[in-house]
């Protein structure tokens, strides 16, 4: 490791940490924030649907891709404020406000879904709207976590496999609903979804031992810029974490950014769209798994372990290029759905416990930006990228990305001999 990877002022040193079964997880404050967590991400999974029938159907293919660009780039343009804000004014208190401003947004998208045909500059308003509030969530939910749950590594685990969970059931409710009631319906749950959510969060007390949100006036009046400025020097002084930033970036232009519009597209056409689904829904149960094995496994060097599953998660585009048959295709998305679980409870863990309390949220907010940006990348680049190449041939580049990442991380002597942290 090398000088500025050793611990700073505020870090947890990595020491021997009691079992986990006398950590006990289940908390009034983990059982709130689990539960607002649960159902905005229930919320979460059911929107790209809805968006994709609901825009679609009136717009178009360039409706449902405007709305959704206006979304990420709002995102992506603001999340480096949100890691600030939440960090001046506690992670609670901003994303408690992003819940609010989405009841306001998916709310309105409702009334005018029930009431007829929402013009498009109300899609695209709100659609910007509601990225700047999730740039102002997000970046407070890594926060949030070693202040509501003792355990960090377990309560990762239980938060990824809620998220399976939801993307499992999310888009086929979504589906449902708008062949039944329509797409007002599938806004108006989503609204509901991030009303519990922010009651939830509000109902959180953080007790004094637990690392409270710093005041905002600690900083003696310091500038916007000066706060990005210390996040930044904490997110570039830790070797381990801009290192895999990097080849998360890579990895996002490369796999996980063309991956779903070029596997759907092989496997559609080979299979059907039916099997597209199943495969995604394998996808769903390896999340699964992996979220369960993050709760039994505590490697000592996390990010090491995490980088071999990084590696195996070469099956899933592997098995999509070489045209597979059903069985193994399914077999392939349920392993790669475990490894990314696996990695990310892991890399989320790592970053929680080895980063000081009052920078967390802006350090987050960094690697947010980073990772985001790599994969909105691949997505754009996926189109003219299949017009000059065969699919087959980009997913069999995504398969060997894969591996040259997983031989990256675990080069980095930071990355592969970081230890892990005492709760």
């Amino acid at each position: 490791m090398t000088t500025t990877d050793r611990p700073r002022p505020g870090q947890r040193t990595p020491l021997p940490d009691p079992p986990a079964s006398r950590l006990p997880l289940w908390e009034r404050r983990f059982a709130l924030y689990f539960t607002a967590r649960a159902v905005s991400l229930l919320g979460d999974a059911m929107m790209p649907v809805a968006t994709a029938l609901a825009v679609g159907a009136l717009y178009g293919v360039l409706g449902v891709g405007l709305v959704l660009g206006v979304w990420t780039g709002t995102f992506v343009l603001l999340v480096l404020f949100g890691g600030v804000f939440a960090d001046r004014f506690g992670a609670r208190r901003m994303m408690v406000g992003a819940d609010l401003v989405r009841v306001g947004t998916q709310g309105a998208l409702a009334v005018a879904f029930f009431t007829g045909r929402p013009p498009f500059w109300l899609l695209v308003t709100m659609a910007a709207l509601a990225g700047a509030a999730v740039a102002m969530f997000l970046p407070g939910v890594n926060g949030m976590v070693p202040l509501v749950a003792r355990e960090p590594q377990r309560a990762n685990a239980v938060l990824k496999v809620a998220d399976a969970f939801a993307h499992l059931l999310g888009p086929a409710l979504a589906g449902l609903l708008i062949t039944v009631t329509g797409a007002g319906a599938v806004y108006a749950i989503d609204a509901a979804t991030f009303l519990l959510s922010a009651l939830c969060l509000a109902l959180i007390r953080i007790t004094p031992a637990a690392p409270a949100a710093p005041d905002p006036g600690r900083s003696g009046g310091s500038s916007l810029r000066a706060d990005l400025r210390q996040g930044w020097r904490e997110f570039r002084a830790r070797t381990w974490m801009w290192s895999v930033i990097l080849v998360w970036m890579v990895c996002g232009v490369l796999v996980f950014g063309p991956l779903v519009p070029l596997g759907a597209a092989l496997i559609g056409a080979r299979l059907g769209p039916d099997a597209y689904g199943l495969a995604v829904s394998f996808l769903g149960a390896g999340t699964v798994l992996g979220g369960l094995l993050a709760l039994r496994l505590r490697p000592a060097r996390p990010l090491a372990a995490g980088a071999v599953a990084v590696g195996l998660y070469t099956a899933l585009p592997l098995c999509v290029a070489l045209g597979a048959d059903l069985p193994v295709l399914l077999a392939g998305h349920a392993l790669g759905g475990a490894a990314l679980a696996f990695w990310s409870v892991m890399w989320a863990t790592s970053v929680q416990t080895h980063t000081p309390p009052e920078v967390l949220n802006r350090v987050t907010a960094y690697e947010l930006a980073g990772s985001v940006s790599g994969i909105a990348l691949g997505q754009l680049l996926a189109g003219p990228a299949a017009a000059l190449a065969a699919p087959r041939h980009l997913l069999l580049l995504a398969a060997a990305a894969c591996v040259a990442g997983c031989a990256a991380l675990l080069a980095v002597p930071a990355v592969r001999t970081l230890r892990r942290a005492a709760p």
